[in-house]
């Protein structure tokens, strides 16, 4: 491999993946493939019917809309429901609905880092529910988390919905629920999905469907670099795969380089060599048991108040309070 020197990063894309490509074995991370085209990518692979996820939770909010807004209000019917990646809301919509139209006191407030996903959703969510009071922040989660922290003492409920946290290998999950209830008070709630562990060919079929909207989703990190930092990525050239370890319910996919092969990323003046076969890990898609979740919650200073589940158990909604 050959690069310069000296690089100075302009965005945090640029120097993820020239660390990303410059180390190994390689790997690039999945919240870049997300852009305006990796948006409607995800959005089709919500409705493919191997991707059970949405399906599940989605169902799960239907089913117990009562029930869980009841436990966020806690006899209390003024909080923010503060919502960490909302991308597109459908689920929210849910509660938010019954929310709205069932007199509770409530501040949506969706974080996210695409500002024109957040437009969409404000959008939408003016038509959908025009007495709603929907305040979007813009940034990273933490960044916002702790703005909404230093705002007055209204009770905060935060959703993490879609098994996102299901990206993160079990220490940077701990971290990461460790960082969020650091900014949680004794009354607030932390609303989490997770995907559970089942036959493993379900979740194999989950992430490696037979259209190829998931090969193309990944793939999708490797046309970003192309478009925004001048690279030659031949998209054709890498095998998307995944693989899953029912032991340690951890799903992993992979880019997998089809022959040898150098390519060139001119803004980050790299050249990048590939061996026949070699790979890039671009994705982690944790499962989870009971006692998974509650080491992961113990670690992290919260408990586990209650949960809500489908009626085949394969998915969870976990509602935390901190120790």
């Amino acid at each position: 491999m050959q690069k310069s020197t000296q690089v100075l990063f302009k965005t945090q894309f640029e120097e993820d993946v020239y660390k990303g490509l410059s180390d190994f074995p390689k790997h690039l991370s999945s919240k870049y493939f997300y852009d305006q085209k990796g948006d409607k990518l995800f959005q089709d692979i919500m409705h493919m019917p191997e991707y059970y996820l949405t399906r599940k939770e989605y169902d799960i909010l239907k089913q117990h809309t009562t029930e869980i807004a009841e436990k966020f209000a806690m006899g209390n019917p003024k909080f923010k429901l503060i919502e960490l990646g909302a991308g597109d809301g459908k689920k929210t919509k849910i509660l938010l609905k019954y929310l709205s139209e069932n007199n509770f006191d409530v501040k949506y407030q969706p974080i996210d880092i695409s500002q024109s996903v957040l437009d969409g959703l404000e959008k939408s969510l003016h038509k959908e529910l025009p007495d709603l009071q929907v305040e979007p922040q813009h940034g990273t989660y933490f960044e916002a988390l702790e703005k909404i922290n230093l705002e007055n003492g209204t009770k905060k409920v935060i959703l993490f919905l879609g098994s996102n946290i299901g990206n993160l290998l079990h220490e940077h999950a701990i971290a990461f629920l460790k960082n969020v209830q650091e900014l949680m008070q004794e009354d607030d709630l932390l609303f989490i999905g997770f995907d559970m562990k089942k036959n493993p060919q379900t979740i194999l079929d989950a992430y490696n469907d037979p259209s190829g909207i998931t090969e193309a989703f990944n793939k999708n990190v490797l046309a970003r670099i192309n478009t925004e930092l001048d690279g030659n990525f031949d998209l054709d050239k890498f095998l998307h795969w995944e693989v899953y370890d029912p032991e340690t319910g951890t799903a992993k996919s992979y880019l997998v380089a089809k022959e040898a092969q150098t390519v060139s990323i001119d803004k980050l003046g790299l050249l990048i060599d590939f061996a026949p076969w070699e790979t890039i890990h671009t994705e982690i898609s944790q499962k989870y048991d009971d006692k998974v979740v509650a080491w992961l919650a113990d670690n992290a200073g919260l408990k586990i108040e209650t949960e809500f589940s489908d009626p085949e158990k394969e998915y969870k909604n976990f509602v935390f309070k901190k120790c």
